[in-house]
């Protein structure tokens, strides 16, 4: 029931965010710093690397960091591993940017 409902938030995040897809911007993840990278898909880590980068402020990034850290825990613990409780901010860079409007 908990790994549906993560899947769920994480396509409600996706759909809300679609636009950003094509966004580019400085930072890339990788498996050095993206919690459950080995759990993605080829298509999945792209699809995630664009729509991090394409994020204009730390609110919107930061709920599709925690539906995707949720999905990437369900994914771990149906394998029997464990991700880190709490992931690396990767939108902290956001917090001093201006807010596009």
């Amino acid at each position: 029931m908990a790994g549906k409902r993560a899947c769920l938030a994480l396509a409600a995040v996706s759909l809300a965010f679609a636009g950003s897809l094509f966004a580019r911007g400085p930072w890339r993840a990788s498996e050095g710093n993206t919690s459950g990278w080995h759990l993605m898909t080829p298509e999945e880590r792209i699809e995630h690397q664009a729509r991090i980068r394409g994020f204009k402020s730390y609110d919107d990034c930061h709920a599709y960091q925690l539906a995707h850290h949720e999905v990437m825990v369900a994914r771990a613990s149906a394998q029997g591993l464990q991700l880190p409780a709490h992931p690396r901010d990767f939108c902290e860079q956001l917090r001093s940017q201006p807010v596009d409007r």
